[in-house]
């Protein structure tokens, strides 16, 4: 079978590609029949293969996806063209979990601004910066109860948090249920977004959930930039109708809303939910597994549902 890598990967899982399957790197242009032969496409949740991208590559059976989001792979097109297709659940729960418990402490409790206040020497200049939210007994409203939303609740258990949710249907949780994300903001103090990416939960951070949040609630996000309206979190923030937001993903990345970089309301981070040594590492492992089992027999180890 012939390989070919599509967008940039771990340097430890490039290299393998090219040893172990010499690898090709998918160029952003070739000519057409260039790669017929191409029957794997080795990806990243940020680049993906497209429907427009299979239609060129006519061998294609496999998209073997380097992270747990792959809504940048056309899953029904792939179906469609009997191509499977995987990603790597679970590996990175523990630390996107961690990062969400991150951002709820720092934008809550203002560490990153304080970390500035002291930095532009406004301590002695101007005293004591603005009392902020305490973390311990919050309400939190978890929009998306999966694997990773649950690794945030157990988190939050250990701050006698109150933690209510929203899924497509109940878990057997000892969490209370919401019957739609807009009554899940409704009744928190911070509303946390957990959700897959794709088509289905596109906006479901709509205009009307942020309105329901209200001026003195926060929402941070480690799902998918495009599961939140981002015009309408800007206007809500801008305008001070949301007390602050901790957002790891944005709707048009690397590139973030200038308003957003005055705020010191706003925690930014480089979409960095998984990135530790360790878990990027063990997605590169998970990623070589599903490469060799489909070599091997044509199956997957973690493919999507849907493939």
């Amino acid at each position: 079978m012939t390989v070919v890598q599509v967008g940039p990967l771990m340097p430890f899982l490039e290299s393998a590609l090219a040893s172990d399957y010499a690898a090709r790197r998918l160029p952003d242009t070739f000519a057409d029949g260039a790669f017929d032969d191409v029957t794997i496409a080795v990806t990243s949740g940020r680049v993906g293969v497209g429907a427009a991208l299979m239609s060129r590559l006519p061998a294609l059976r496999a998209v073997i996806n380097f992270g747990v989001g792959y809504d940048t792979t056309d899953v029904a097109e792939a179906t469609r063209r009997g191509i499977v297709v995987s990603n790597t659940p679970d590996v990175l729960d523990d630390c996107v979990a961690d990062t969400a418990l991150g951002l709820i402490i720092d934008v809550m409790r203002g560490l990153s601004a304080a970390d500035r206040y002291v930095r532009r020497g406004d301590w002695p200049a101007h005293g004591n910066p603005p009392l902020a939210r305490k973390v311990s007994g919050a309400r939190v409203g978890i929009l998306g109860l999966g694997r990773i939303g649950l690794a945030i609740a157990r988190r939050l258990d250990g701050f006698g948090c109150d933690i209510s949710y929203h899924n497509r249907s109940p878990r057997d949780v000892p969490y209370r249920y919401a019957p739609s994300p807009a009554a899940l903001a409704a009744d928190v103090d911070v509303l946390v977004v957990a959700v897959s990416g794709g088509p289905n939960t596109r906006h479901l951070v709509s205009a009307e959930v942020i309105d329901a949040l209200g001026a003195d609630a926060f929402l941070v996000n480690v799902a998918r930039g495009s599961a939140v309206d981002e015009t309408a979190l800007v206007s809500a923030l801008v305008g001070g109708r949301l007390a602050g937001a901790g957002l790891d993903t944005f709707a048009d990345e690397p590139h973030v809303p200038a308003a957003l970089l005055t705020l010191d309301r706003v925690v930014l981070t480089p979409h960095l939910g998984s990135g530790t040594s360790e878990t990027r590492r063990a997605m590169s492992d998970l990623t070589l597994a599903n490469l060799a089992r489909f070599v091997k027999d044509g199956t997957l180890v973690t493919p999507v549902a849907g493939s």
